[in-house]
């Protein structure tokens, strides 16, 4: 339990995850996107 709790109460562990989810949002934004235009240039 003392793992989760440094998970919610550290602000640096905090910032990193938050950051990590925005990079990755990012990159599924970018597949997403470019499988769109594959499949409309078929």
């Amino acid at each position: 339990m003392n793992f989760f709790n440094m998970l919610l109460n550290d602000p640096v562990v905090f910032t990193s995850i938050i950051g990590l989810a925005i990079v990755l949002g990012i990159c599924g934004f970018y597949v997403y996107f470019f499988l769109k235009n594959i499949e409309q240039n078929k």
